[in-house]
């Protein structure tokens, strides 16, 4: 296959040929185009600033077209996605000053903003949550506060929302690295019996591997919710898809940037899997590769 010029009119067609990471994410495309064909069991998964971005909205589409069957990530994007339900972050710089944002009550992801009113939002919404979750249960587990905090968002840009409406699971098994883990600690002050059992989920999320014919891994990012998702794949000896979205280095051996390969040798991944690894920053990769795909009318 010969290396191929962009053409000015058409510059998503052919990645492919293009070269470099073009060509990785061209790959990247076909193959979740074959998840999909071979109606693979998709695990979504993601870290919480995404959701803190823009990327929110395509992950949100993702749930409400059913193009993803399971959601794993980090406590911080039910946080993220409970208050932007109601109220937007702001635009800011990475070179802001730090020190004044502060003493402003202004908290910086990168270059986006987030008010301290944010958070005092999420206690109330928090707080609110789980007494009607210990009125029915003293323990929980994290897809059921999920499922709980989806079916009270009215916006449609929410993830948690669509996780709910269709009865996608989400699991976060570091729930409480998170504001929602502070806002359990307070709740525990007056209703110590209430508890949040991470292990609960691990029945379930098994129980749909297990029964997977095919499964195909949708990583973007690293952290808890990529291991958690190819770590329950060893039980069915790894994924047969996988496609990640990543800036980490593989050089300091993190499991962050761990490549596809490096999977294999833990059976997360099974050695004639299809996969990719794409580099760049997701928020630019990930709407490239969803912008072909509805253009192709895959989505």
């Amino acid at each position: 296959m010969d290396v191929r010029d962009i053409d000015p009119n058409e510059p998503l067609e052919n990645l492919k040929q293009i070269g470099f990471q073009a060509t990785e994410l061209g790959y990247a495309v076909e193959l979740i185009k074959k998840m999909k064909k071979e109606k693979a069991t998709i695990y979504l998964t993601f870290t919480a600033n995404m959701i803190a971005s823009g990327l929110r909205g395509i992950i949100a589409d993702m749930c409400k077209r059913k193009f993803v069957d399971v959601i794993i990530t980090t406590g911080g994007s039910i946080d993220h996605d409970i208050i932007k339900a109601e109220k937007p972050y702001l635009l800011g710089e990475f070179s802001a000053d730090d020190k004044s944002l502060h003493e402003k009550g202004i908290n910086r992801i990168g270059n986006i903003l987030v008010p301290n009113d944010r958070y005092v939002l999420l206690e109330k919404r928090v707080q609110a949550l789980l007494e009607e979750i210990y009125a029915t249960k003293k323990i929980a587990s994290p897809s059921e506060i999920a499922e709980a905090a989806g079916k009270k968002i009215r916006d449609d840009k929410s993830f948690l929302y669509w996780c709910a409406k269709n009865k996608i699971p989400v699991f976060s098994p570091g729930i409480t690295d998170s504001a929602l883990g502070l806002q359990v600690y307070f709740f525990k002050q007056k209703r110590k019996d209430f508890g949040i059992d991470v292990t609960a989920d691990m029945q379930r999320l098994a129980s749909i591997t297990l029964e997977a014919e095919k499964t195909g891994g949708l990583i973007l990012g690293g952290g808890i919710s990529k291991h958690h998702a190819i770590g329950v794949n060893i039980l069915r000896d790894g994924f047969d898809y996988a496609v990640y979205f990543t800036t980490a280095s593989p050089w300091d051996g993190s499991l962050s940037g761990a490549q596809t390969n490096e999977a294999i040798s833990w059976g997360k991944i099974r050695e004639k899997a299809n996969h990719a690894t794409v580099y760049g920053d997701v928020s630019i990769t990930l709407p490239l590769a969803y912008h072909i795909l509805k253009k192709q009318k895959f989505i």
